[in-house]
């Protein structure tokens, strides 16, 4: 079975200790917040964020990679180890006062913690835990998308719009993906991946052959989450491969025939028309509920055919940046919403300040996670 050795920084091999040494029993971390006082144990080479999840502790966070700098915390007793030294989320907090990251420090022995927030003890049954994986099924979907199927250890059960870490030996940290996929207790999730400019992990994926190497997963994590129980029409926004979290969304929609009296609002921009990827599924899922389920893809670099329009009947098509374009089609439209937004960040602040400003939605209403 994976343990949480499979996360440490720095694994080495060792000869197997003699049975009358005696191993080092768990540190135990000690977490101050506004709402009270918590503890959990946390096993060597584990960061403190993850250990913390993993025992119900609602500590916060959005990336849990180390990008967004929400998991900050103030070492008040003991010391703590930052794993990633370049980890741009450190430029949120206070290094001379003993403030790290929770998802890139490892306790070296007990600590107390203060975090500046209210949290809660959880008893969820979907807590994150530690498997290992196997990159399966490799696609390459545009020029510079791809996506793959990572089989696990541990059977996974996880809500529409989350996601897990990933870690490979060779790629410094890991990174954080929202699943394509959506089915309970699942041993295969799916992801697709945009190149980026020096992104260590993506370059791994496109220059190498990985059809069989193993990963390190961890989830799953992230509260931007569809909940049919709220019974409210979904509007998605999403750039690019950030449609990968509201494709599981659809698909647990249409799995339990949500879309029968409830409205789905669909928003995918990409630049181009040779940029588009999913449509096909996405007009597979339109043909299922034809009258309350709508999908819009928006192209900002590029005119509309009349070619792609024919090829599409059931996908809408629009000029322009997604978020302006779900603004124009969804003027007057937004009662009784829930809003879900992912993508790369200017189309994300895009969104929210329109989310905000013009339709007016509580933050309750408005979900999304910062991967970047």
């Amino acid at each position: 079975m994976p343990t949480k050795d499979s996360f440490r920084a720095a694994s080495q091999k060792q000869e197997p200790e003699p049975s009358s040494v005696t191993k080092l029993s768990n540190m135990k971390i000690k977490v101050q917040t506004k709402s009270g006082e918590f503890s959990f144990e946390c096993e060597e080479g584990e960061n403190l964020l993850y250990a913390g999840l993993r025992h119900g502790v609602a500590l916060p966070y959005e990336c849990a990679t180390g990008t967004c700098g929400t998991c900050r915390a103030r070492v008040m007793d003991g010391d703590a180890k930052l794993d990633w030294a370049e980890a741009p989320g450190l430029s949120y907090v206070k290094q001379e006062k003993n403030e790290v990251l929770m998802c890139r420090a490892t306790p070296l022995g007990d600590c107390t913690l203060r975090v500046p927030a209210k949290i809660e003890k959880t008893d969820a049954v979907m807590a994150p835990v530690y498997s290992d994986g196997i990159v399966r099924n490799i696609r390459k979907l545009t020029h510079d998308v791809i996506s793959f199927d990572v089989s696990i250890s541990n059977p996974m059960t996880f809500d529409a719009g989350q996601f897990v870490v990933l870690e490979t030996d060779g790629v410094v940290g890991g990174r954080a993906y929202s699943m394509v996929n959506f089915e309970p207790a699942t041993e295969s999730l799916s992801f697709v991946v945009k190149r980026k400019p020096e992104g260590k992990f993506s370059d791994w994926l496109f220059d190498n052959d990985v059809d069989g190497k193993k990963l390190r997963v961890y989830g799953p994590l992230g509260r931007a989450t569809f909940r049919p129980e709220d019974a409210k029409n979904i509007l998605c926004i999403a750039g690019g491969s950030g449609i990968a979290g509201m494709m599981a969304i659809v698909a647990h929609g249409c799995r339990d025939s949500y879309f029968t009296d409830h409205k789905g609002h669909v928003f995918f921009g990409v630049r181009t028309a040779a940029d588009m990827f999913f449509v096909d599924e996405l007009a597979a899922y339109v043909e299922q509920f034809p009258e309350n389920l709508e999908v819009t893809v928006a192209l900002s670099d590029e005119k509309i055919s009349d070619e792609l329009r024919a090829r599409y009947p059931r996908i809408g098509f629009g000029h322009g940046l997604v978020h302006t374009l779900t603004s124009e089609k969804m003027a007057g439209r937004y009662d009784d919403i829930v809003a879900f937004v992912a993508g790369p960040p200017p189309m994300v602040d895009g969104a929210l300040r329109m989310l905000v400003l013009e339709a007016r939605l509580p933050g309750t209403d408005i979900r999304y996670d910062k991967f970047s």
